[in-house]
């Protein structure tokens, strides 16, 4: 009873981690719309002043980035979901054609994680005979069979994190007046910078003013570069 306890606890802790790591993805994802647009759309402010091109150039942008993203997440995350159903099945045949080897490597397994080789082998009897697959995958290959990825569900959230992040710089380059459009791009852009610095530090319990300077000084540099880059290519008639 208290080993199926400690099991739902530590499935309850895998589904925590993943929940986490989604968050962790989402604030990334967010913090590199508003970066690359941000980025953008200054540089192309600092070359002309015409809303109309402000905007077209924030929308390619925008659209630009989030297919990328998603179509970057569905590839990546295929490929892991590929190697792990790959390796389930090799381990699942094994299971079938050498179910005492399998045992033993468990077991050994076990012991290597710090259990005596009496517990280790009635550990792993006792999950052999509840869910040999799971636990081998589990503690075998690092894989839960339960939480295998999604890739659609990872590329349209990565989609979505970065519109969300990439609708800021530009609504605050095309609504304000001409004379205004860069200085309120550049707080604004900059004060959701520090919010995405700081969940992305609460979320990976690291330090949250380095996190909250990384991600501000990336993104102003970023900004101040395109910037310049935009203003000479006008001043040199390009």
């Amino acid at each position: 009873m208290a080993g199926a306890v400690r099991e739902e606890e530590a499935a309850a802790g895998g589904g925590l981690g993943v929940r986490l790591n989604w968050l962790r993805a989402g604030v990334l994802g967010a913090n590199d719309g508003v970066v690359s647009t941000a980025g953008l759309v200054v540089g192309v402010a600092g070359a002309t002043s015409s809303a109309s091109t402000l905007l077209a150039s924030g929308l390619a942008g925008l659209l630009a980035g989030a297919i990328s993203m998603a179509a970057g997440e569905y590839v990546s995350v295929s490929t892991q979901r590929d190697s792990e159903r790959a390796a389930l099945a090799t381990e699942r045949r094994e299971l079938v054609e050498e179910p005492e080897a399998e045992l033993d490597e468990l077991t050994g397994l076990l012991q290597g994680h710090g259990l005596t080789a009496r517990l280790a082998r009635e550990v792993a009897e006792q999950l052999t005979a509840r869910d040999a697959l799971g636990a081998h995958a589990r503690v075998e290959l690092g894989i839960d069979p339960a939480q295998i990825v999604n890739p659609w569900h990872a590329a349209w959230a990565s989609c979505a994190a970065f519109t969300v992040g990439a609708v800021l710089p530009l609504l605050a380059i095309v609504l304000p007046p001409a004379g205004l459009r860069v200085p309120v791009t550049v707080v604004a852009v900059l004060c959701a910078l520090v919010v995405t610095g700081w969940l992305g530090a609460r979320l990976g319990e690291s330090p949250v003013r380095r996190s909250v300077l990384r991600t501000t000084l990336g993104g102003g540099l970023a900004m101040a570069v395109t910037y310049a880059a935009g203003w000479l290519l006008s001043t040199a008639g390009v």
